[in-house]
């Protein structure tokens, strides 16, 4: 199961710098798609061996005219409700402060596995001075300069030790598992109860009813797969704004927990930023893609060319990976849903799909001769040959090649679509690297 771990702190203390820090090992080998950046609030770390996604609860405040005390009450209730480690970052130069004391006082009632880490002990004389930070009464506080890296090894060191152990769960059988992911009230509950043709999930049009990640298995008509259905959320007290950040926040559990994603796009509404964070999580997560586009039956005369105007505007929006299947649903009247759950299928047996290193190179080797990479400084880029990894998580080819640090992104792109155009890898991302041969 994948842990959460979420960074909490007032302003200023250096929470990004610090997420920043245990992301970046990572980064560098996850490329930096287009887009990516917008959301900063949410990564993959991985340390010996063991990976993890790390929240940055500040950067999913978005209101700043908030008083500093309701946005510290927003992080703080996300990464409660969210995480298995929270990190509660303080600021050594500027020692205990009122709102410091504060988040310390609503950790220590909750129960949860807290560490406070001291930040900014950028010389080693400030070290001592970390000391005052047990008298927040959340154990021993961790020392770190995200700086310069000073601690930070050991600081991961104990948060994989914190991780709850593994408990022996019912072991899930091995099946596609599909997600059913979007913002509140796109539809996904009633999806799922078309699918199951029982109630067994209370619908009602407020958002966040649902809670927690429910796995239903569906067993018909030939299929056999599970549906993990995410949760919206508790607290309706605040539900105005905050159904938004939850319903991202508690997506991850979901996207992580799946092998592909359907996501529910509201046709009144058309895509929102929301729904691009939820792709951009779908696509870091590499993870198959369905997108439905719900409520179909809402939009007045609508004609083909309607259609045909919606869907490449959402295509335009999710560019560079267009190559998913969009369908148009009314899961009221349920139009098409039974296609949702074949395109479903059909993106799980992609992600799967094997070719064989001799089609690769039949297919490709005449290509790239009539369409070679472009010369750079004079030198002539040979591509050899072409083969596709075994076992990893979505299709992965090499492209060996004489001189691969000079393959540049346009052909990459270039070399997917054709490899998309001759074999169908609708709904998978695929991932392709040039290597020294």
């Amino acid at each position: 199961m994948g842990n959460i771990v979420a960074i909490v702190g007032r302003p200023n203390v250096g929470k990004s710098t610090l997420f920043n820090r245990f992301t970046k090992t990572r980064r560098a080998i996850v490329n930096d798609e287009a887009g990516t950046t917008r959301d900063r609030q949410y990564g993959k770390v991985e340390w010996n061996g063991t990976e993890f996604s790390i929240i940055d609860t500040g950067g999913w405040v978005v209101n700043s005219e908030d008083v500093f005390e309701e946005e510290i009450n927003r992080q703080v209730s996300i990464a409660m409700e969210e995480a298995d480690v929270i990190l509660f970052v303080v600021d050594v130069l500027s020692g205990i402060t009122d709102l410091d004391t504060y988040v310390a006082h609503i950790l220590r009632k909750s129960k949860k596995n807290v560490m406070v880490v001291a930040n900014k002990v950028d010389t080693f004389n400030l070290q001592y001075q970390a000391a005052e930070f047990y008298s927040l009464g959340l154990g021993e506080p961790f020392i770190l300069s995200s700086v310069n890296g000073l601690g930070s090894g050991e600081l991961l060191d104990e948060v994989l030790n914190r991780f709850p152990k593994e408990s022996k769960e019912e072991e899930i059988e091995d099946l596609p598992k599909f997600a059913i992911v979007g913002r509140p009230n796109a539809g996904k509950s009633s999806l799922i109860n078309a699918f199951m043709d029982d109630n067994r999930h209370i619908v009602t049009d407020i958002a966040g009813t649902t809670r927690d990640s429910i796995y239903t298995r569906y067993n018909k008509f030939g299929h056999d797969f599970y549906l993990v259905d995410t949760a919206g959320i508790r607290k309706k007290a605040k539900v105005n704004e905050d159904v938004e950040y939850y319903s991202v926040i508690r997506a991850i559990r979901a996207i992580e927990n799946s092998d592909v994603c359907i996501l529910m796009i509201d046709a009144e509404r058309g895509i929102e930023s929301q729904d691009l964070n939820i792709f951009s999580l779908i696509q870091k997560n590499k993870k198959g893609l369905v997108v439905c586009v719900n409520k179909w039956d809402l939009i007045e005369n609508k004609t083909n060319s309607d259609v045909k105007k919606f869907e490449n505007s959402i295509r335009e929006r999710l560019a560079p990976f267009t190559d998913f299947p969009l369908i148009f649903t009314s899961v009221v009247n349920k139009q098409r849903i039974f296609k949702v759950i074949e395109m479903a299928m059909q993106a799980y047996e992609n992600k799967t799909k094997k070719v064989s290193t001799n089609k690769l190179n039949e297919f490709f080797l005449p290509l790239i001769e009539n369409y070679p990479p472009p010369a750079i400084k004079g030198k002539y880029i040979k591509i050899k040959y072409v083969t596709q990894l075994p076992d990893t998580q979505v299709p992965t080819f090499v492209f060996f090649a004489n001189l691969p640090q000079y393959i540049r992104e346009p052909y990459m792109r270039f070399l997917e679509n054709k490899l998309r155009s001759e074999w169908s890898f609708t709904g998978t991302p695929v991932l392709l690297f040039a290597r020294q041969k």
